[in-house]
């Protein structure tokens, strides 16, 4: 079978930046809803219709295509005293700009530095203004049921339950 809109596939990748340097790679195969679901980037997406299992796609990415450009703004300094007392390099926290926003939809900041008391707070996609480049491999496709398509993504082998 290939890959059109509504079918589901599964796919082991591997991330490289610009300067082949692996980023990510999937330890378990990723299984997505193809069909501009949003569940993978759409060059990606593109690049994937037509190809059926055993196939290899390599995408190149530009910012634009991914996580974006960089953006300077996104980056903050803070006392750390404003901040958790165990808080070290590497550090995530999510930001809000209103107390009511719902958690995940809010900005993902790391610490990517700290000194003389005070913190640097990076907001941008750590791969945001890279170039990337995917290595895919289709492991399976199958048509997607009608439960998937209605939710818009991919469900586990035992079906899918709303809480």
């Amino acid at each position: 079978m290939n890959i059109f809109t509504n079918t589901v596939v599964t796919l082991t990748f591997e991330l490289f930046d610009a300067d082949g340097t692996l980023l990510e790679a999937t330890e378990t195969p990723i299984t997505y809803l193809h069909g501009g679901h949003s569940g993978m980037l759409p060059k990606l997406e593109d690049a994937l219709v037509a190809k059926k299992v055993g196939d290899f796609v390599s995408v190149d990415v530009e910012p634009v295509d991914g996580f974006g450009e960089y953006d300077s703004e996104l980056v903050k300094v803070e006392p750390v005293d404003q901040l958790p007392a165990d808080i070290e390099v590497g550090m995530q926290f999510e930001a809000f700009a209103n107390a009511d926003e719902e958690p995940g939809s809010g900005i993902v900041f790391t610490v990517t530095d700290i000194a003389d008391g005070k913190a640097v707070l990076d907001g941008n996609h750590p791969w945001a203004g890279k170039r990337l480049r995917f290595d895919c491999k289709v492991v399976e496709v199958r048509p997607a049921t009608a439960d998937e398509v209605e939710h818009g993504h991919a469900h586990g082998p035992e079906g899918h339950h709303h809480h």
